[in-house]
């Protein structure tokens, strides 16, 4: 099977919320365990987080509460998945054609109801709990105060390896990118402008000290 076939498969299969070892995972998809942990770093470099527990009963779980699997389209990405959907109708040979015109037709559907019921903050979904809402305004709130006032900020964010770093950094600008709020930033540890996902911002705490606005321009 193709790369993304087999991504869209281990998706549907930690959907399910079961613990799947690599092993598991690489019997299914008829790969390597090597292509497996590949697969998983494409998938969180895609906004989809598996978290890795460790132990001889360890194994992968997706993250429901960080993952944002059915928002992070755009409308060139749905239509790219339609095109690929009647290209696969006229594939007699692809064995999982019905699964994933099936699957492609239920990301379309769910792009489409979030459309009709856009909330202010681009990537907030309507099924998160309001208070997790209520906490995700506050952070963008917060970010654009502390832009409009030249604030450093302390942030501990989850970087593309899943790693948790921490940076003070001095934000510029906020921007929209792909349904998703980015915060540009000047980051005192790289000494360069960085671009910060919002919602990987995992905790932070805007600091009374100002920054130089000559510092963005470097």
């Amino acid at each position: 099977m193709s790369k993304l076939s087999n991504l869209l498969i281990m998706i549907k299969l930690l959907q399910t919320g079961k613990k799947y070892s690599i092993k598991e995972l690489a019997e299914k998809l008829e790969v390597s365990e090597r292509m497996v942990r590949k697969y998983k770093d494409d998938l969180e470099m895609a906004g989809i987080y598996i978290d890795s527990i460790k132990g001889i009963y360890g194994g992968y779980v997706l993250n429901e509460k960080l993952s944002k699997i059915s928002i992070g389209l755009s409308k060139y990405d749905v239509d790219l998945l339609e095109s690929i959907e009647k290209r696969l109708e006229k594939d007699k040979e692809f064995e999982m054609k019905k699964e994933l015109i099936d699957l492609v037709n239920k990301i379309a559907d769910s792009y489409n109801e979030r459309k009709s019921k856009e909330y202010s903050i681009p990537y907030i979904r309507d099924d998160l709990d309001k208070q997790y809402m209520k906490e995700e305004k506050k952070k963008y709130n917060d970010f654009n105060r502390a832009i409009k006032e030249h604030n450093k900020v302390f942030v501990k964010f989850i970087s593309v390896n899943s790693k948790v770093s921490e940076r003070v950094i001095h934000p510029c600008e906020m921007f929209a990118y792909n349904d998703y709020w980015y915060v540009a930033a000047f980051c005192e540890k790289r000494a360069e402008i960085r671009h910060f996902r919002l919602m990987r911002i995992v905790e932070y705490r805007v600091l009374n000290e100002k920054y130089e606005k000559t510092l963005i321009n470097r």
